[in-house]
């Protein structure tokens, strides 16, 4: 955010000023943990926690100034900009910025690798622009005004992505956002637990970002997802892009090649082809490479220009990151799971280069509700069609390892990430190429970093 002066930002958020110490305000900041000498304090309100509580730690640690929704003691002179709602305010306050912003917006869901495909856009779209990007996983209600809010009137593109596990999130959101483009990664079974009527409900929440396009807007969608019709009909008026692997898609990829730590592939677009070099391994990760190529296109480079952009991109960790130890080849890909991006992680651990075995340390995938046994079942096929060893973590993968026998692989159960850990220890040599996966509530980096610390497998002493 460009400095602002708190007079302005309580008109903008809709309160009132209690003090004005002349203050210029840089950034906006909900965690104390992270607030620097000179922030904006906002004193959100969640399940179980009240932000005005930690106004005083906010006060201790330099804040300029907090926002906040009720009585709170402050030394003399503290300024607070007192609202009736703070959320109410920050969307509010958001909303007033984004006024200000005149960069071209693109807005990024979808059940799985929205990360990842917002990684490699604002990679492609910094070969020619200034752009501002969703930092980490603040895809939420909170989290996507806070970017707006981050956003700097320098900036000439926004990457932004929004997620949502509720009927409901994604309209106001995308609202907020006002996209030029909208990037559906794909319709899969991430928080299908809360969608009654399944998939159709989750369809139908990720393509509210479709009907917030303007009507020259680009609707960038995935060529092969089985809800392509319903996207297509979802983006009715729009300037419709579709990518894939298969002959119907407007922008293609062909001849992959995976390595151990990148993937090449050939991508033609429009009537033009160039070679592309990907930072990342796996299909899944080419095909969401594509969608960022298209938003480059939609938004003026050329093909060389967006593939040169691409080959600069980064992940996050914990995204198929490639780590070796004690000669053992790791993917970890731990940052979160649903059966979609498990399948997709298990064909990848397939398709790379290894001298030893294959193997899955797979964790337990929230939010599935009445979904969980067919999506562990599906799960536990891919493993064995896929993996020469599984190690199935925790309790609620009994349903995984047993759907994995159907195959002739090796498997374990253990019941947590620690006896996991030994397990890999004790079964991995050097040469073998493991996945280790799972929702962030399984904490399956937990294996990785207690691999790490066994010197040695009892047995091989």
């Amino acid at each position: 955010m460009d400095p602002l002066p708190l007079p302005d930002l309580a008109t903008m958020a809709g309160g009132t000023l209690t003090a004005d110490t002349g203050a210029l305000i840089r950034r906006v900041q909900k965690d104390t943990r992270t607030l620097e000498p000179g922030d904006l304090y906002l004193a959100l309100r969640g399940d179980n926690f009240d932000g005005n509580t930690f106004t005083a730690d906010a006060v201790a640690r330099g804040a300029a100034a907090a926002l906040v929704d009720r009585d709170i003691p402050v030394p003399a002179g503290f300024p607070l900009i007192r609202v009736p709602d703070t959320l109410a305010a920050l969307h509010r306050l958001a909303a007033a910025w984004r006024d200000r912003l005149s960069l071209r917006c693109i807005g990024i869901t979808g059940s799985s690798g929205k990360t990842s495909t917002k990684e490699f856009t604002a990679a492609v779209l910094a070969a020619r622009f200034s752009v501002s990007k969703t930092q980490g996983n603040l895809n939420n209600h909170f989290g996507v005004p806070l970017t707006i809010l981050a956003a700097r009137q320098a900036d000439q593109a926004a990457v932004w992505e929004m997620g949502m596990n509720h009927p409901g999130e994604i309209a106001p959101l995308a609202a907020l956002a006002r996209p030029d483009a909208a990037i559906i990664t794909n319709i899969g079974v991430s928080h299908i637990e809360f969608f009654p009527d399944g998939r159709d409900g989750i369809a139908r929440e990720k393509t509210e970002l479709l009907r917030a396009l303007h009507a020259e807007g680009a609707a960038i969608i995935p060529a092969e997802d089985d809800y392509l019709d319903t996207l297509v009909a979802r983006a009715a008026g729009r300037h419709i892009v579709r990518c894939g692997l298969g002959p119907a898609a407007d922008i293609r990829a062909t001849e992959l090649r995976l390595h151990a730590d990148h993937t090449t592939f050939r991508v033609t677009a429009f009537g033009e082809s160039a070679t592309a070099h990907l930072p990342a391994t796996g299909e899944h990760m080419v095909r969401n490479a594509l969608l960022a190529l298209a938003a480059g296109l939609e938004f003026g480079l050329s093909l060389d220009e967006a593939v040169a952009g691409l080959a600069e991109a980064r992940l996050t960790s914990g995204r198929l990151e490639q780590k070796t130890l004690r000669g053992v080849r790791l993917l970890d890909d731990t940052y979160n799971a649903n059966p979609d991006s498990v399948e997709a992680a298990l064909k990848t651990l397939a398709a790379l280069p290894a001298t030893g075995r294959r193997i899955a340390v797979l964790g337990r995938m929230g939010e599935l509700g009445s979904h969980a046994p067919a999506g562990y079942a599906r799960v536990g096929c891919a493993a064995a069609a896929h993996a020469d060893t599984l190690i199935a973590v925790g309790p609620e993968t009994a349903p995984l390892a047993a759907a994995a026998r159907s195959g002739h692989l090796e498997i374990h159960e253990a019941p947590d990430t620690t006896t996991a850990a030994i397990l890999l220890a004790e079964i991995a040599e050097p040469g073998d190429l493991v996945l280790v996966k799972g929702s962030r509530s399984a904490r399956m980096e937990q294996v990785i970093a207690a691999f790490a610390e066994i010197d040695a497998p009892p047995s091989k002493i």
